[in-house]
């Protein structure tokens, strides 16, 4: 039971990429006639995760505090406390279908709690005095990926001004880390073999803020839209080319990274050829479908292999004596 209330906040990605392969299944039921059912399963299935880990993780603050603040003050888990926010919100887009009043009550808890984590983080990191090696791609989680989220939760309540807002903030801090993710990248140490799983967060920003942009716009997708997900198959190319040197770290829940960035790039092709796009991006759509399938097949059935091997949690999610304050 110890171990189980440690549940580390990156967890919380196992959400995001369970709701992004459910939503893509619900956009494949519109456009090739796909079993609607499917979808449907997995969204379930990814609530009833959302809803455990949030438990989980609410009784680690109250029965272990010492590690949950640790966690919080770390370098570099303290950003994946972001994701909760960040899976509630998209736990109440998902649930519109269902209950718009539930919908908005999740939604709404999810946003605020961003804002205010984005914004106590952010606070933080200005301060300074932060290592150029605790430098990765987790910094998006906060103000980049609570922003862009915001800015589809928004969209789907039709509230188109608060929406363009959430996307401004959204694309201007991820230009902003962007830069500083490469000078790291760059000039810095390789990354070591247990953190290069989290360059798979890098794949999120440009198609995530492609699909913020699809939910503020309508019609056939325009310039920028194409240009946010052209910049994301770009990521998509490097990542593979780097597999080889990424893979060097055993199978482990980190690898949840690239499922966010994954889903939203299948959904964003498949929303081109939806709204009029041309016979390039039909074909795109139906590729990437079954390659994301396949990669999130294979993340899903090995974590239920940590599962039942009971290699699924760490001992401890963080050494209390090896956080700071950042």
């Amino acid at each position: 039971m110890r171990a189980i209330i440690g549940v580390p906040a990156s967890f919380f990605g196992i959400v995001l990429g369970l709701v992004g392969l459910g939503g893509c299944w619900r956009v494949a039921a519109r456009l090739w006639g796909l079993p609607a059912v499917i979808g449907e399963t997995i969204i379930w299935v990814a609530i009833a995760v959302w809803a455990t880990l949030s438990l989980l993780f609410m009784a680690k603050w109250i029965f272990r505090w010492s590690e949950a603040l640790a966690e919080f003050e770390h370098p570099i888990q303290c950003c994946f406390i972001g994701l909760m926010p960040v899976s509630t919100m998209l736990v109440g887009i998902v649930l519109i279908p269902y209950s718009l009043s539930a919908a908005g009550i999740i939604g709404s808890i999810g946003a605020l709690g961003q804002i205010a984590f984005a914004v106590y983080r952010t606070g933080v990191l200005w301060t300074g005095g932060r290592e150029q090696t605790s430098t990765t791609a987790v910094l998006y989680l906060p103000t980049v990926a609570g922003n862009l989220v915001s800015a589809n939760l928004a969209s789907a309540f039709h509230l188109a001004d608060i929406a363009a807002m959430f996307f401004g903030a959204g694309m201007l801090a991820w230009f902003a880390l962007e830069s500083v993710l490469m000078h790291r990248l760059y000039t810095q140490a390789p990354l070591a073999p247990a953190l290069r799983p989290t360059l798979g967060i890098q794949l999120a920003p440009p198609v995530v803020a492609c699909s913020a942009y699809l939910a503020l716009t309508s019609g056939e997708p325009d310039l920028f839209a194409k240009g946010l997900l052209g910049y994301g198959l770009l990521q998509a190319l490097i990542l593979i080319r780097l597999l080889p040197w990424i893979v060097q770290q055993s199978f482990s829940p980190g690898y949840w990274a690239f499922t966010f960035g994954l889903t939203a790039l299948s959904y964003d092709t498949m929303r081109f050829a939806e709204r009029g796009g041309s016979l390039l991006f039909l074909r795109l759509a139906e590729g990437v479908f079954v390659v994301v399938n396949l990669l999130l097949g294979v993340i899903i059935v090995g974590t239920l292999m940590l599962l039942v091997r009971g290699r699924l949690l760490p001992p401890s999610s963080v050494p209390v004596a090896a956080a700071k304050a950042v």
